[in-house]
């Protein structure tokens, strides 16, 4: 009787990457069959993202070190998927309390639940540069989907720009599968790497394999350049990227020619569902961004949504994947049902290693917050809308909007395509040094449905 009765509960999952997953095989193990909605074709998630069916590229060309990762997880899903209510290509682009609002190619469903476990995963962080918005500028995540998916380079000659170990290992993929790679180059000096040793070695495997991407981009002879302070992406609307203008430590001028650009610093998580369900947000200092607020085993602030993964906090696939079983535990828990405290406490302390990690990678790699200050008015800010740097400044002294959301209503920053995904958080700190405040201060910008952009013609479920 007890079993009928978890098994009717509806639990659904929000996102297939490694959170997902093994949240959903946690779940299943314990008699409760979930739904697994994904806005993907296939299974994966970004870092481990499957190649469209037909593709023969073997393991090890498509990600690397990852590659034995990669296989189990896929092969984890593969046992799962016909016994679990899987979604693909479904977008969930709003809710309300116990029901979901989704899209399939053009059709439109609800879906109830009982609890909702949020995996929704990250996305690129990025901070403008003057010309960004040129044809050939990419985020590094929009470039690494265009080799997993599609096979292809992004550019014949590619600059990757910014900071992160994903700045590394998109520029060894690419390394790996024959393209040109013209330059590598981090706004992250090598001292700070060396300050922040100590907490890196809480992982110095992970650590390791950092050392061997770079040790693969010196062999092949591609340019590393560290500490360097991005000045334009050169080029023209009509042609596209030329090249990229930086700054070196020592202050000389650095042309980098080239005809496409990767940008990124590090990730951030896609909260925009948690936050339409009325779950509380918390700045956190080590990255200077604002992150869901969750307890240790992923419980949110509102009862019945639970969050794991780098959507609530960054730390990797290896810790969504241990986060996905804990999550996933903690909702048994919550339905009380027995766990097993050995595996539960094994999450745990793994977690907390990855978390010492993480504060290191946040030392090594910091968020380029000055560079907000130093962009020329001219610059763009919000690709959609083509908000300039100065457009934004004028809203901080002409209308004395220093809280993100109001200097939105007045110029219009992050209402376009992305909905603010690429551009609020450059914006912030733009707004932040106008006003002479902290970004903490400037707050963050609010999610609204929808989450993700909806084809025009929509057609409705009969229910």
């Amino acid at each position: 009787m007890a079993t009928a009765r978890l098994s009717s509960r509806k639990v659904v999952i929000v996102g297939a990457g490694p959170a997902g997953i093994r949240c959903a095989e946690t779940l299943l193990a314990a008699g409760i069959k979930p739904i697994l909605i994904d806005e993907n074709r296939r299974d994966g998630g970004q870092i481990y993202r499957r190649q469209p069916e037909g593709f023969t590229r073997d393991y090890s060309a498509l990600y690397g070190t990852e590659a034995a990762k990669a296989r189990n997880l896929h092969e984890s899903f593969d046992r799962l998927r016909e016994r679990i209510d899987y979604r693909p290509n479904t977008l969930v682009w709003n809710l309300t309390p116990g029901q979901l609002h989704c899209v399939n190619q053009s059709r439109h469903s609800t879906v109830d639940y009982d609890a909702l476990i949020l995996c929704t995963g990250a996305t690129d962080r990025l901070m403008p540069i003057e010309g960004w918005q040129l044809a050939g500028t990419y985020s590094l995540g929009g470039a690494q989907i265009a080799l997993k998916s599609q096979a292809v380079s992004i550019g014949h000659s590619v600059v990757f720009m910014g900071s992160g170990p994903l700045l590394y290992l998109v520029a060894t993929q690419y390394l790996k599968a024959g393209a040109s790679v013209a330059a590598v180059l981090d706004t992250s000096p090598l001292s700070k790497r060396i300050g922040a040793l100590p907490k890196l070695l809480a992982r110095p495997g992970l650590l390791f394999t950092g050392m061997k991407l770079l040790a693969q981009l010196y062999k092949a002879k591609i340019p590393v350049h560290l500490g360097i302070k991005p000045q334009q992406v050169l080029g023209d609307a009509a042609s596209g990227v030329s090249g990229v203008r930086v700054l070196t430590t020592r202050g000389e001028t650095l042309n980098v020619q080239c005809d496409a650009v990767a940008l990124g610093y590090h990730l951030r998580p896609e909260t925009q569902l948690a936050d339409l369900a009325g779950c509380r947000m918390r700045f956190d200092d080590a990255s200077g961004q604002w992150w869901l607020s969750v307890d240790e085993e992923g419980r949110t602030t509102v009862n019945g949504v639970y969050a794991a993964g780098d959507g609530s906090k960054i730390r990797g696939a290896d810790a969504a994947e241990h986060a996905g079983r804990l999550v996933a535990m903690a909702l048994l828990e919550d339905l009380q049902q027995p766990v097993n405290a050995s595996l539960r406490d094994e999450q745990r302390n793994a977690l907390a290693v990855m978390d010492q990690f993480r504060l290191g990678l946040a030392q090594a790699f910091p968020w380029p917050a000055e560079q907000a200050k130093a962009l020329p008015d001219s610059a763009i800010v919000c690709r959609c809308e083509m908000i300039s740097a100065g457009e934004l400044r004028r809203t901080v002294s002409e209308k004395g909007a220093c809280e993100v959301n109001r200097a939105k209503a007045f110029s219009r920053v992050g209402m376009g395509r992305c909905q603010g995904r690429y551009c609020s958080q450059a914006g912030a700190e733009v707004i932040a040094a106008a006003a002479g405040v902290s970004v903490q201060q400037v707050g963050r910008q609010r999610g609204q449905a929808p989450v993700k952009p909806l084809p025009m013609t929509i057609i409705e479920e009969p229910s």
